[in-house]
């Protein structure tokens, strides 16, 4: 059974989440500010969180920033906010998706399920296997122990911007259309998926490049897609 904490200071919206999400086995915890979701958070293990944006005490940008500290658990936003520069700014901070308010119940079902299969696969150990390391140039993923590394500095990535490099160090000088990233990714079919990618592209690039404007590894071929350079 997973642990699903769902934060809102609307009481009503997270019951109702409460509701469709026990009926499809999850456990919940509640939680009605940042701060007492990251309270939560200290003392139960918790799988996946459901955040609203604008909370009392404690936003959920800041409980966001302040659990990417120290945790990669899937976040999903929970927001009324519907403009792209919101939706961005939640991808920006290290959410994984973003849901508008006035929801679906059963999109955000769905979409609960989407996170957490990819949480899990993730975090399944390999065994019987060789230690999974792909390099190119100083730029080392370290697949085995989910590790990157920049000229030997340890590089912190969110789940996705890790996934996102993973499957573009794995076939270095492969070009991936933005399309193409977004459904081996996120695991669904491509749809306004530019302003998505776009933002954790920047983000991987500001992480693992001296320069991002003019990156080494990271690069992009204009009007096709994005690759890793393979450097020797």
């Amino acid at each position: 059974m997973y642990n699903i904490l769902v934060c809102d200071d609307e009481k009503e919206i997270v019951d109702a989440v409460d509701i469709y999400l026990t009926q499809e086995g999850y456990h919940i915890f509640k939680a009605y500010d940042g701060l007492q979701a990251l309270e939560i958070l200290k003392k139960e293990t918790i799988h996946l969180l459901i955040l609203d944006l604008m909370m009392p005490k404690m936003d959920g940008i800041h409980a966001t920033l302040k659990i990417r500290e120290e945790s990669s658990i899937p976040i999903i936003i929970l927001s009324a906010k519907s403009q792209d520069s919101d939706k961005i700014l939640g991808l920006n901070i290290g959410a994984d998706d973003y849901v508008t308010k006035p929801f679906n119940p059963l999109e955000l079902v769905a979409r609960v399920k989407s996170q957490l299969r990819r949480y899990t696969t993730l975090g399944t150990i390999q065994e019987d296997k060789e230690e999974l390391v792909y390099r190119t140039g100083g730029l080392v993923v370290n697949d085995e122990r989910k590790e990157v590394l920049v000229d030997s500095e340890l590089v912190k990535l969110t789940r996705i911007e890790y996934n996102i490099l993973l499957l573009l160090i794995k076939n270095k000088g492969k070009v991936f259309s933005i399309d193409q990233i977004y459904e081996q990714i996120w695991n669904e079919e491509a749809f306004c998926a530019d302003n998505t990618v776009t933002v954790h592209i920047r983000h991987i690039r500001e992480k693992i490049e001296i320069d991002p404007k003019n990156p080494r590894y990271l690069k992009v071929m204009w009007g096709i897609g994005y690759k890793i350079e393979n450097i020797e």
